[in-house]
C-alpha cells in the first residue's frame, strides 16, 4: 500500500496571506535490493483556504501575532494539526518579504509543519514558483521553440517569468500592482501612493495626491500607462524611461518569441474577467481598473491571452506540495563535514544551456545564480543541476569543470560550498575533477537525480559505508 504525505503551502504577500493544503501519495519504485526511490504518483488540493488581507502594524512591519492567527484558524478550519504535516513551505512575496521583521515572520512560521521549505523569496524566485504554479511552465512544452511569458501582478509587484519547453528561462520584476495607490471605497480619497506612481503622476501631469479625492478619469489614464509600461517590459513595446523607473532588480535579459501570455495574482482575475464599472474600487485598490486596462492593451494583446490553470492562488499552490524524492547513486564530496544540509534551492541548466559554448555556459550559470541573492545582495546556498552526459571522456570532464568553474566565479568567492546534482552517471569523475580544481573548496557531487530549478534538496548524511548519500528532492508540486 502506498504512503500518503500531508502538505501545506503559506503564501505571505504584499496584499494577501493564503493557505492551501495537499495530499500527495508516493509510492518506492525500487527493489528491496537497490536504494529506496520515491516517486509521487497521485496529488490532490483537499484544501483551498480563505484570501486574507495580510495583517500589517505599519507599511513596514508585519502583525506577526495576527498573522500566526489567521493561520492557526486555516488549521482548524481544515481541520488539520501542525504535526499531521509532512512537508510544506512558508514563502514570503512581493513587498512583504522586504519589511522590516520579515525574517522574525519566517520564524514564527516555520513550526506549522514538521519539514519545511522556508524562504523570503526574491523576485526572480518568485517569477518562478509563480509560473509553475500557474501552469504556464507545462503550457510551454512542445511550443516548436517559442516561450510563453506570466505576468504575476499582486499588490505590489508585478512578477514576470518566462518559461520555455517547461523550464524557466527568464525572469524580472516591476514595481506595479494593485495596492501602489491605497483608496478608501466610501470616500474615494486616495490613502497611500507609492513613491514611484508619485513621480510617475507628475511626468504624466496627474494630480494624484493622497488625502484627495480620486478622479476616475485619472485613476483609468495612470493604469492604461502602468499597463504599456508591462507591454514594454517583454518586449512588446519599445522601452522608455518609464520602464526603468519600475523594474526592480533588472529587465528580461533575453529577447523572445512568444506564443502566449497567461496571467496570475490578485489581479489576474479583472483582467480575464474586466470589473464593474459602478464600483471600481471593490478592494480599496487600483487593482480592478488595471487589471480592466491591461485587459484592453493593444500591445498586449499583440500576442495571444492564454487562460492558466490557478490565478490568484499560483504562488502559494506553487510553493504548496512538496514531492518527496530519495535517491542515493554514485557520490563524490571532499568533506563530510558539509552534512546534513537542508533546505538548499536549486538552479538547473536546460539543455540549451548545456549545448552553448564555453563563454556562453559560464555566462548563463552566472546570470541565474543571481536569482538567489537575498535582499543583502549575498549568495544563498545553492545547488546546481543539469543532465551531463553517458560515459563522459576525460575532455568533457575537463572542459564541463571549467565552465562551471566560471560560472560560478563570484559565488565562489564567499564560503558556500560547491553542490552539483546531476541526472547522469558521471559524479565520482566530476568531482575528481573539482577537487584538482579547487583543492580548498567543500564540495558534493550527486548523480542519477533529476531536479528542477524551483525545487529544493537535503542531503543526508553517508550510508553503507560512505556508498550511499540519502537525497530528499522537494519538487514545489502544481496541483492537477
Amino acid at each position: 500500500m502506498n504512503d500518503v504525505l500531508l502538505s501545506v503551502g503559506i503564501d505571505l504577500g504584499t496584499t494577501t496571506t493564503q493557505v492551501v493544503f495537499s495530499r500527495l501519495e508516493i509510492e518506492n519504485e525500487a527493489t528491496v535490493f537497490t536504494v529506496p526511490r520515491i516517486k509521487i504518483v497521485d496529488k490532490k488540493i483537499i484544501y483551498r483556504g480563505g484570501i486574507h488581507f495580510t495583517p500589517l502594524l505599519n507599511r513596514t512591519t508585519i502583525d506577526i501575532q495576527k498573522v500566526r492567527t489567521l493561520i492557526e484558524e486555516e488549521y482548524k478550519k481544515a481541520g488539520v494539526l501542525p504535526r499531521s504535516v509532512s512537508v510544506g513551505a512558508v514563502i514570503i512575496t512581493g513587498e512583504t518579504a522586504r519589511k522590516e521583521n520579515s525574517e522574525a515572520a519566517i520564524k514564527t512560521l516555520s513550526g506549522f509543519a514538521g519539514d519545511f521549505v522556508v524562504a523570503t523569496a526574491g523576485s526572480d524566485l518568485e517569477s518562478i514558483l509563480a509560473g509553475r504554479g500557474a501552469g504556464t511552465a507545462d503550457m510551454s512544452r512542445g511550443l516548436w521553440g517559442k516561450a510563453l511569458v506570466n505576468l504575476d501582478i499582486g499588490g505590489g509587484t508585478t512578477n514576470i517569468g518566462v518559461f520555455k519547453g517547461g523550464a524557466p528561462v527568464d525572469t524580472s520584476c516591476l514595481d506595479i500592482g494593485g495596492r501602489q495607490i491605497v483608496i478608501d471605497p466610501k470616500t474615494e480619497k486616495l490613502v497611500y501612493v507609492a513613491e514611484k506612481v508619485k513621480t510617475l503622476c507628475k511626468r504624466m501631469g496627474l494630480n494624484l495626491e493622497e488625502g484627495q479625492k480620486a478622479a476616475l478619469r485619472d485613476i483609468e489614464r495612470l493604469c492604461a500607462r502602468l499597463a504599456d509600461i508591462l507591454a514594454e517590459s517583454i518586449g512588446l513595446a519599445p522601452a522608455t524611461t518609464d520602464t526603468e523607473l519600475f523594474i526592480t532588480a533588472h529587465p528580461l535579459r533575453s529577447s523572445w518569441e512568444f506564443a502566449g501570455l497567461t496571467y496570475s495574482g490578485g489581479v489576474a482575475d479583472c483582467v480575464y474577467n474586466g470589473y464593474d464599472p459602478q464600483n471600481p474600487y471593490p478592494y480599496g485598490d487600483i487593482g480592478a481598473v488595471l487589471g480592466n486596462l491591461i485587459r484592453l492593451n493593444a500591445s498586449l494583446n499583440r500576442i495571444e491571452r492564454m487562460i492558466p490553470k490557478e490565478t490568484i492562488r499560483a504562488t502559494v499552490v506553487g510553493a504548496g506540495s512538496n514531492a518527496v524524492d530519495i535517491s542515493g547513486s554514485t557520490i563524490a564530496w571532499s568533506d563530510q563535514s558539509i552534512l546534513p544540509i537542508q533546505n538548499i534551492p536549486i538552479v538547473k541548466m536546460t539543455a540549451e544551456d548545456e549545448a552553448d559554448s564555453y563563454r556562453l555556459f559560464a555566462s548563463r550559470l552566472a546570470e541565474k545564480f543571481t536569482w538567489f541573492k537575498d535582499e543583502s545582495g549575498a549568495y544563498q546556498l545553492v545547488a546546481v543541476g543539469f543532465a551531463g552526459v553517458h560515459n563522459p571522456s576525460f575532455d568533457l570532464i575537463k572542459d564541463l569543470t571549467g565552465k562551471i568553474i566560471r560560472g560560478m566565479d563570484d559565488y565562489l568567492k564567499g564560503n558556500n560550498p560547491v553542490i552539483l546534482i546531476i541526472e547522469n552517471d558521471m559524479a565520482k569523475s566530476l568531482g575528481y575533477s573539482l577537487m584538482n580544481a579547487l583543492p580548498k573548496k567543500k564540495f558534493i557531487v550527486l548523480d542519477s537525480i533529476k531536479v528542477d530549478t524551483g525545487d529544493y534538496i537535503d542531503i543526508g548524511l553517508p550510508a553503507a559505508a560512505g556508498r550511499v548519500i540519502p537525497v530528499v528532492v522537494k519538487t514545489l508540486v502544481f496541483g492537477k
